[in-house]
């Protein structure tokens, strides 16, 4: 039988050692401590089985993320499958920039478009827990993932199918936020890396147009309709985007129109407010 020290210097030599532990530890239900102080201990065949499979997965680029069934983000841990995006880190300036126009308004009213996994809407609940939060999303998959993150994490929001404000129809929020596909239908990056293994509506607008503002436009687009006078929009784009979705949000009638930097230094994400009334 293989023992888990074994086992990590064989998992070493085809992928990365982080990677290599990370896995040793799913499968055998070790800590990082016990691998260290106890790498004699022995690994089942169906253990090992198990590892050389995921092992082979991580070496092809399927997101580690996938293997072990979650991600981190905000502090939190969110269940991930295949029918969702992995949560990325520059996401999480959104939650920031969310929380300090939240942070004055008594019991505000959000609504997270394209919610995926649920990350934004449960992380936003969590942290303003006297916010009503709206999560909608085109595919049911991944609403099913987002539920079940929302019952982990004991957060409270109602969870709605459709495509961007359809089923929303007359509601309107102190803040809207979104994540939308931003990458371009001809983008090389889409064919590396882990990208080729996350669901590619998630991903590109491709089916909407291919230059990776599609989905923004529309958002943008319907702001207006859907936010409370003093009520924010912010949405994530691609670090090439800022001026675009700018000139976007000048278009539409919104004001304070700004773009905030994530811990790179690239425009990540812009955001606008309603002043005064709709028409």
């Amino acid at each position: 039988m293989t023992s888990i020290g074994d086992a990590w210097r064989l998992a070493r030599q085809r992928i990365d050692r982080l990677d290599a532990r990370l896995l040793i530890e799913y499968v055998s239900g070790c800590s990082h401590a016990d691998l260290i102080a106890h790498p004699t201990r022995r690994l089942s065949e169906l253990q090992v089985r198990r590892l050389d499979t995921l092992v082979r997965r991580r070496a092809s680029g399927e997101p580690l993320a996938y293997l072990l069934g979650s991600a981190g983000f905000y502090g939190r841990e969110f269940k991930v499958t295949g029918d969702v995006l992995v949560p990325r880190p520059e996401t999480e300036l959104l939650v920031e920039l969310a929380l300090e126009r939240l942070r004055h308004v008594a019991e505000p009213v959000v609504a997270d478009l394209g919610t995926g996994s649920g990350a934004l809407a449960v992380t936003l609940k969590c942290l303003c827990p006297q916010a009503r939060v709206v999560a909608v999303d085109l595919s049911p998959a991944a609403l099913a993932v987002a539920r079940l993150n929302a019952s982990l994490h004991r957060a409270t929001v109602r969870f709605v199918e459709g495509d961007w404000y359809g089923p929303l129809t007359d509601e309107h929020f102190d803040l809207i936020v979104a994540n939308p596909p931003y990458v371009a239908a001809a983008d090389p990056h889409l064919e590396r890396g882990g990208l080729p293994f996350e669901p590619r509506l998630a991903l590109t607008d491709g089916v909407h147009g291919g230059d990776g503002l599609a989905c923004t436009r529309v958002i943008v687009g319907g702001a207006v309709r859907h936010l409370l006078p003093g009520g924010w929009l912010l949405i994530e784009h691609g670090h090439e985007h800022g001026v675009a979705v700018r000139h976007l949000l000048h278009r539409a009638g919104l004001s304070e129109v700004a773009t905030w930097p994530d811990l790179s230094g690239s425009e990540r994400v812009s955001g606008a407010c309603l002043v005064g009334g709709r028409d």
